[in-house]
């Protein structure tokens, strides 16, 4: 439960309210295993809240699981907004990346992230599929991995009408043309050094977890090494 109370970035407080429970200490004593697990009912109406709130917000959580669970082949590795805006710093620090270009535009904050498998997009975006990449905003950060090709990535982004924040590679280091598209669109460019794309993604959710204790008020805790 606790799990996914943080998931859509919902407080015990507001859980409650909406679930027209005696008290967030319920919600809190079913997460700790003070209490029995809940009943069918409990469950029914502790879901039926989570997806309310959602939705009173704009249904961007929904939105998200929706895209990522739409099919098994998708390109899209992994897609989330942050429940608080991060700055580009410690996204490039998260995912070992170096700014290669527009590092003046690197002063800017990043709101969300997708993660892309650059050879499944090739084979499997056509037309305006290629928006789903963008999630809730373009404020994003659009992180290519097995990228073979140099360029292919920012040339993708370069015949985009939505331009994101930022832009990682991940497999390649970029080419000469990709610097100058990037520079062409004042994106900054960021080349990873993550040693395998799981570190990559386990990075990123770490950050995102980080973000969503921030934004839920609680401590940080020190968490644990990546491996690769």
């Amino acid at each position: 439960m606790r799990r996914w109370r943080e998931l859509f970035a919902v407080s015990q407080m507001r859980l409650a309210e909406k679930m027209v429970v005696s008290s967030p200490s319920v919600i809190s004593d079913y997460e700790s295993g003070r209490r029995k697990s809940p009943g069918t009912r409990f469950v029914r109406r502790f879901v039926w809240a989570l997806l309310a709130i959602d939705d009173e917000r704009g249904g961007r959580y929904i939105r998200e699981l929706a895209r990522l669970t739409s099919s098994p082949t998708t390109p899209i590795l992994d897609l989330r907004e942050f429940p608080i805006p991060v700055r580009t710093e410690l996204f490039c620090k998260a995912v070992l990346g170096e700014i290669l270009t527009c590092k003046d535009e690197a002063q800017r904050d990043v709101l969300g992230y997708t993660v892309v498998d650059s050879l499944k997009a090739i084979e499997a975006f056509s037309g305006w599929e290629f928006f789903t990449i963008f999630g809730s905003t373009t404020e994003r950060a659009l992180v290519f991995t097995n990228v073979r090709q140099e360029r292919s990535p920012m040339l993708a982004v370069r015949i985009s009408p939505l331009k994101p924040r930022l832009v990682v590679f991940h497999g390649a280091e970029p080419d000469e043309l990709a610097l100058k598209l990037s520079e062409y669109d004042r994106i900054p460019l960021v080349y990873s050094l993550a040693p395998s794309v799981e570190y990559l993604i386990k990075s990123l959710r770490r950050l995102y977890r980080v973000a969503l204790r921030m934004k839920l008020g609680k401590p940080i805790r020190v968490p644990p090494k990546i491996t690769a």
